[in-house]
C-alpha cells in the first residue's frame, strides 16, 4: 500500500510492540509521518527507530492513555509539529488476568477497563476535536474477536472489547456527516506476545485453537496492520461504523 497515505499524519497508540508496532511501520510505508505513542518508552523509541531505518518518518511520544491530560497534550504536540491529524489508530490495550470470572480479581477488571475502554474514550475525544477543526479524518480502534463472541477465560478483556465496538459505532454515527470515519478491527488469534501469554503452558490447547480458525492458522501483526491502513485510506472511503473481524475464530 505504498503511497496511499502520502503526506498524511498518523498517530498509533500502543505502538511499542505487536500490532501497534506493525501498524506504525505500515503507516510509514504508506507514506505517512507517524506519531508513535506508548507508555513504554523503550519499545516506542525502538519502533520510531525502525521506521527511520526503513526510510520513513516518525517521532516517539510517551503517553498514558488513561490520563486525559496526557492524551490532550499528545494531540496538541502532534498538531503543533505537523499542523493536523489525518489518521489515528487507538490500539493501546492490556490482556489482563487469564482466568474464569470467579478466579479473576476485581482490580483486574478495573485495570482492563481503564486502559482498553477509558483509553480509547479519551483518545477519541481529543482526536475528534482536532478532526472537526480540519474537516475530517479516519480513526480505527483495536477491538477483538472476543469483543463480538466472548471468551471464557478473559471476561474483563472481552467486556472491554465489546465496549470498544459499541463506542466505535456510536461515535461513527455522531460524526459521519463531519467527514470523520470511525471503524474497529476485531482480530482473532494473532501471533504476538499476548497470544503466548494466553496459552502459556498449554501448547496442546494452542494447537487446537489454531486448527479451529477458519484458515487453519494464526494471523500476523502485519496482516492486522494492513487492514488498519486500508481503513484509513481513501480506498475505504465508504466504510464507517464497522467492527471488522480479521482472522475469525470459528
Amino acid at each position: 500500500m505504498t503511497g496511499v497515505l502520502e503526506g498524511k499524519v498518523a498517530l498509533v497508540t500502543g505502538a511499542g510492540a505487536g500490532i501497534g508496532r506493525a501498524a506504525a511501520l505500515a503507516f510509514a510505508a504508506a507514506g505517512a509521518h507517524v506519531v508513535v505513542a506508548d507508555i513504554d518508552e523503550e519499545g516506542g523509541a525502538a519502533t520510531a527507530q525502525a521506521i527511520a531505518q526503513s526510510g520513513g518518518e516518525a517521532n516517539f511520544e510517551r503517553v498514558d492513555v488513561t490520563n486525559a491530560a496526557d492524551v490532550n497534550a499528545l494531540i496538541a504536540r502532534t498538531v503543533e509539529q505537523f499542523g493536523r491529524l489525518d489518521c489515528a489508530h487507538n490500539n493501546a490495550g492490556v490482556l489482563g488476568t487469564v482466568a474464569p470470572l470467579i478466579d479473576s480479581p476485581d482490580d483486574n477488571f478495573d485495570r482492563v477497563m481503564d486502559v482498553n475502554v477509558k483509553g480509547v474514550w479519551l483518545c477519541l475525544k481529543a482526536e475528534i476535536r482536532q478532526m472537526l477543526t480540519q474537516g475530517g479524518g479516519a480513526i480505527v480502534n483495536t477491538a477483538s474477536s472476543a469483543g463480538v463472541k466472548g471468551s471464557p477465560t478473559l471476561p474483563a478483556y472481552s467486556a472491554s472489547k465489546h465496549a470498544v465496538v459499541g463506542l466505535t459505532k456510536s461515535v461513527a454515527l455522531a460524526y459521519a456527516r463531519d467527514g470523520i470515519r470511525v471503524n474497529a478491527v476485531c482480530p482473532g488469534y494473532v501471533d504476538t506476545d499476548l497470544l503466548d501469554r494466553l496459552f502459556a503452558g498449554e501448547p496442546e490447547r494452542k494447537e487446537r485453537e489454531r486448527l479451529g480458525t477458519l484458515l487453519g492458522r494464526f494471523g500476523s501483526a502485519e496482516e492486522i496492520a494492513a487492514t488498519v491502513v486500508w481503513l484509513c485510506s481513501d480506498a475505504a472511503s465508504l466504510m464507517t461504523a464497522h467492527a471488522l473481524p480479521v482472522g475469525t475464530v470459528v
